[in-house]
């Protein structure tokens, strides 16, 4: 029987880019797992998933987390590497030490003769302000999660817990911080602004292709699931060959028209969650 590129070739098809978010489930659909695979779907991506966790939420709180177990999150990644041609890798929510060393172990081994881009976002705390990351898991990640990294993308609360210091309150903090990230492993860090408390959000990717991206902060308590959002779109780019700094830019602008355009959703009584289909919608 043909093999899968031998069938491709035969059919004459061009496979579609697909990228694997491994992450928690938000069952009230704006954060985690749902806010991946939405992100790739509204940027033309394909989306598969491994779910390391199950969260009963909605916008105002995190009532209850289960973890998967172990087995079963190698279990999908094996299933989804074992069939699909995977080029991007969005790592979210991953639960305790467990869960992250299973992942670890699984991706360095898949990656090491088919290396694609990882973008790792360090989920620590939920916009309800639930805690989604228990400490011990947290020396974990930095030593075995952030060397995998095309892409770290903390905001400036998770940049801090990482490196046990105070969060940056200047530009030069950040890049700083950045570069002691990097330090840890990862190829390119992305410093995310939106919690400080100037009218400007700044983010500062450090690394080969430095970049600074800002924009006017927006009036609106909708902003559940930002992060995840804002790295899945990352992580949709480098699945489609932009360069970093390029895939940084485009998820960038497109999250500040998710954000913009939030409030027409008018879902829950909390911090609803960003309009992940805007560019589709407003044509329809």
């Amino acid at each position: 029987m043909p093999g899968r590129n031998e069938r491709r070739a035969m059919s004459g098809l061009q496979p579609h880019p697909i990228a694997l978010t491994i992450a928690g489930s938000d069952s009230g659909g704006g954060a985690g797992i749902q806010a991946d695979l939405k992100t790739f779907s509204a940027l033309g991506v394909y989306g598969a998933s491994v779910i390391t966790a199950i969260t009963a939420q909605n916008t105002r709180t995190v009532a209850a987390v289960e973890p998967v177990s172990p087995a079963m999150v190698a279990a999908q990644i094996d299933a989804v590497f074992g069939d699909l041609e995977v080029r991007a890798i969005k790592i979210g929510m991953v639960g305790g030490v467990d869960a992250i060393t299973v992942v670890a172990d699984r991706l360095a081994a898949l990656l090491a003769d088919n290396p694609v881009p990882v973008v790792l976002d360090p989920v620590m705390v939920a916009k309800s302000g639930d805690a989604l990351l228990p400490d011990e898991a947290v020396s974990a990640l930095r030593e075995q999660l952030i060397p995998l990294a095309t892409v770290l993308t903390p905001n400036l609360p998770e940049a801090a817990r990482l490196l046990d210091r105070e969060p940056a309150a200047t530009p030069e903090e950040m890049r700083r911080q950045g570069e002691a990230l990097r330090a840890l492993g990862a190829a390119h860090v992305l410093m995310k602004g939106g919690h400080a408390t100037e009218d400007t959000c700044t983010d500062l990717l450090v690394g080969s292709e430095p970049l600074i991206l800002t924009a006017p902060r927006q009036q609106t308590h909708n902003t559940h699931g930002t992060g995840c959002s804002l790295s899945s779109a990352i992580a949709a780019g480098l699945a489609q060959g932009l360069t970093v700094a390029q895939a940084a830019t485009r998820a960038h602008g497109w999250l500040q028209g998710a954000i913009a355009r939030a409030d027409e959703l008018a879902v829950g009584l909390g911090h609803g969650p960003v309009h992940h289909f805007h560019q589709l919608w407003r044509q329809a």
